[in-house]
């Protein structure tokens, strides 16, 4: 028995079909004429933001409302001896309150994230379209196909790098977190409390790069489609293009 060559979609599915294929064209204009461009300006003014233009480090510290133990009196350090461990085991560190996160840093998280997720839908919707946009493979003429292929492998790379940066920020709570609290634990250790800025100041930096990688992805996609809308919309040059 021999297999059917042509799938058989019935009248109403085709019609959805096509009407999505139709969406999807609309979809990835309004991309690229209204959206994407709308998405660089939005990123460069937000890098240009007060919040985002901060040199003096200092300035980024959050408090840290944990108790400073005073330090052993002399005579408590001479009735110190070998025996007296479990008094030592005994001596717990002042107690603490509710310890509040750097404000500074989770508001421009909370910018920062949708803006990841916009980058990555959008980023899926253009690969989708592409792909529809692919011709059925046959000898010769495939140039522009190629050119799809490129620009695919291009977005699988950044949408990985995409992925990364929301990693980043988990890494970042979980660090600093930590972070804080062995400074709780071990309050008379200085350098726990400094980890603890150090964190801040480092993800300060990292969010900036984010926003500069999201500038550059967008402002590199729509170039290269701007470049090669021809040969991406029309791949092997035999039919108006779907997108124009």
């Amino acid at each position: 028995m021999s297999k059917p060559s042509v799938l058989k979609v019935s009248r109403a599915n085709a019609v959805k079909l096509e009407n999505f294929r139709q969406s999807l064209y609309h979809e990835a204009e309004n991309l690229f004429c209204n959206y994407i461009p709308l998405k660089i300006v939005q990123m460069d003014a937000l890098l240009k933001d007060d919040t985002l233009s901060i040199t003096d480090m200092d300035s980024l510290r959050a408090p840290l409302e944990i108790p400073i133990p005073d330090p052993p009196s002399p005579e408590d350090e001479e009735m110190e001896t070998d025996n007296d461990e479990d008094e030592k085991k005994k001596k717990k560190p002042p107690k603490c309150g509710f310890i509040k996160g750097n404000e500074k840093i989770t508001n421009l998280l909370e910018k920062l994230k949708p803006e990841i997720v916009a980058l990555r839908e959008t980023m899926i919707t253009v690969s989708c379209w592409i792909q529809h946009l692919i011709p059925k493979i046959e000898d010769g003429n495939d140039f522009g196909v190629a050119i799809q292929e490129k620009i695919l492998e291009r977005i699988t790379a950044v949408k990985t790098k995409v992925d990364g940066f929301q990693t980043n920020i988990n890494k970042y709570f979980l660090e600093r977190g930590d972070a804080v609290a062995k400074a709780s634990k071990e309050t008379h250790v200085m350098d726990y409390r400094s980890l603890v800025h150090e964190k801040d100041e480092a993800i300060y930096s990292e969010i900036r790069v984010i926003i500069l990688d999201i500038r550059g992805f967008y402002a590199e996609l729509h170039d290269v489609i701007s470049k090669n809308v021809e040969k991406v919309t029309n791949p092997k040059g035999e039919e108006k293009s779907p997108m124009y």
